[in-house]
Formats: C-alpha cells, sequence, structure tokens
C-alpha cells in the first residue's frame, strides 16, 4: 500500500524543495535517485518545470517511492511524495512528515 503525502508551497523554489527532500529521506536510511527535471513552455509564453526523484531502501534497494515536484509561473510548487508503507515503518514514514512541516510550513499554503 501506498501512503501519499501532498503539499503545496508559494515562493519556495523547486529545486530547493528536492534537496530538502533528499536531505529527509537520507536521514531516514532512504536513498534518493538523481532528480529528473523537465520543462515545458506555456502559451503565455511562461515555463512550466516537473521534477522527479525515485526513492530506495538502503538495506536492498528495493524502490520504495518517489517525489514528483511541479512548479507553476504564479509562484506555486506542488508536491507528492508516495511512500510504499510494506518497505518503510510507519516510524520513517512519520518523523519525514514531521520534518517537512517543520523544515517547510511557512511556506505552506492552507486551504
Amino acid at each position: 500500500m501506498t501512503i501519499q503525502i501532498r503539499k503545496t508551497y508559494r515562493d519556495l523554489n523547486p529545486e530547493m524543495l528536492c534537496d530538502e527532500i533528499r536531505g529527509l529521506v537520507q536521514r531516514q536510511e532512504i536513498i534518493a535517485g538523481e532528480a529528473k527535471l523537465q520543462t515545458y513552455p506555456l502559451p503565455s509564453g511562461a515555463t512550466q518545470s516537473r521534477i522527479n526523484m525515485v526513492f530506495q531502501t538502503q538495506a536492498d534497494k528495493k524502490e520504495c517511492g518517489s517525489a514528483h515536484v511541479i512548479d507553476s509561473p504564479e509562484g506555486e510548487t506542488k508536491l507528492i511524495l508516495d511512500l510504499d508503507e510494506n518497505l518503510l515503518p510507519k516510524e520513517r514514514v512519520s518523523a519525514l512528515q514531521e520534518e517537512l512541516d517543520f523544515i517547510l510550513s511557512s511556506y505552506e499554503v492552507k486551504w
């Protein structure tokens, strides 16, 4: 089963968000793969970025999740973290979410 964490941030650089995620998952003994950046043109002439990162367990290198970051020209950055609860203990997932909230809560858009 997959646990999904969804966040929307305002005025947060997507590359910085990926770097923070990389550091946070490494503290939870998860390997973050290379961040793959794709940029798309919009009809307005602006661009939109998409970054994907795959996670693996340190012990056996099994794929255990991913991060998807989408940046919009309006200044919003959306994050979706998918984590496999069969491969990651709930304590690690909870600790990851708590650290993410602590570090980035001032950028988070509250609905």
